[in-house]
């Protein structure tokens, strides 16, 4: 061991005693064992295998998959393109060995071409906790789809119902989207900057519903015709009928309900079942135009009439701007009101007279059960 540095005259004695004079642990290490820091464990192995084999994928991801944990087996690949290359191992061997050979050499550049193209994403693939296999990942509209409902509603004037049935998405998303791309399309207008990066990043993570090249079938989002659930249809109800009566969908709506409609009027898209309906009948591709033209002129009428009635509603009441507040005036008729005074019509109908149920001798318990 070193000896201790002693003190001079020439320095004080606080500077001696503060720094010359301090005599600090050594530094060598006579042990022959390898530090805490420097063992190699089982979990550090692990680790280092894990970041070599699997983890390569996420440093360096594909661009057109999820990559999510559950789609890579423990030596890092996918497992899909392991299915396809079995299964094409399999269809060779199936094959007829007496082909010839130009056959073989086209079906063996055939399946190196095919080999080398990542196969379509499966349920399988699209979990991305590998602990809950019963989460699965729900797929996104891509960006041109929005784009492409934004088109078709705002420039070409198209129903969102008509929308809906060409694209495969449902109504309240329709509605959604064309108002997120107007909020979209108002701050690029006023130079506030969008979350694009992020936006790209959350999309490669997640899969997606791509827009459909022109003049092939569009790549339906999801189910748009779902019949809701009618409070009305939450009871049972035995209800005894002929054998020899067809009994319908009009007649189980009405069991349940007088003002009940049948189920192919409830759905959201009901046009959809009357082309089916008219389909299973074998009816004629002109008859069926016939009748589909006839639909769409009545509700054109009505899509008229509606707007006629609300202009003509706008037109009666004057509204009055002050700059800062909008008055609207609407004149009335006394004798709306109807001859009890509370008719639906009448002014402050809803506030203006106040409820029978406190009148004196008012009979309020039931009289009879229905």
């Amino acid at each position: 061991m070193p000896p201790a540095l002693r003190c001079t005259a020439s320095l004080p004695s606080v500077i001696c005693t503060k720094q010359l004079c301090r005599v600090g642990p050594s530094s060598r290490s006579f042990s022959t064992s390898p530090r805490h820091e420097q063992r190699t464990t089982r979990a550090r192995r692990g680790l280092f295998r894990w970041l070599q084999t699997i983890g390569q994928n996420f440093a360096n991801p594909l661009e057109s998959s999820t990559n999510y944990l559950s789609a890579y087996n423990t030596l890092g690949q996918l497992k899909r393109v392991v299915a396809a290359a079995k299964e094409n191992e399999r269809a060779k061997g199936q094959k007829d060995p007496s082909t010839s050979v130009d056959a073989s050499k086209d079906s063996s550049s055939e399946g190196g071409k095919a080999s080398t193209e990542i196969p379509p994403e499966t349920i399988r693939d699209l979990k991305p906790f590998p602990l809950n296999g019963a989460f699965i990942s729900q797929p996104v509209l891509g960006g041109m789809v929005k784009e492409e409902i934004w088109f078709r509603i705002m420039i070409e004037g198209k129903s969102v119902r008509e929308v809906s049935a060409e694209l495969g998405v449902e109504m309240a998303r329709i509605g959604a989207v064309v108002r997120l791309k107007e909020i979209e399309k108002e701050w690029e207008r006023i130079g506030k900057p969008l979350a694009h990066s992020y936006q790209n990043a959350v999309n490669k993570m997640l899969p997606k519903t791509l827009l459909a090249p022109p003049g092939e079938r569009p790549n339906f989002h999801e189910t748009i015709n779902d019949l809701p659930v009618h409070r009305a249809t939450g009871q049972q109800i035995w209800h005894p009928t002929s054998e020899s009566r067809h009994f319908t969908r009009e007649d189980a709506a009405k069991v349940f309900d007088e003002k009940l409609l049948p189920a192919d009027a409830r759905v959201p898209h009901p046009e959809l079942a009357i082309l089916h309906n008219e389909q299973v009948d074998k009816l004629s591709p002109e008859e069926r135009q016939e009748r589909a033209a006839a639909r769409d002129a009545i509700a054109e009428k009505k899509r008229a009439a509606k707007a006629t009635r609300q202009a003509k509603k706008e037109a009666a009441i004057k509204k009055v701007d002050t700059g800062r507040w909008e008055f609207h005036f609407t004149d009335i008729n006394v004798d709306a009101a109807g001859k009890t005074g509370r008719g639906h019509k009448g002014v402050g109908w809803r506030y203006g007279q106040p409820h029978d149920d406190r009148t004196r001798g008012k009979i309020k318990i039931p009289t009879s059960v229905e």
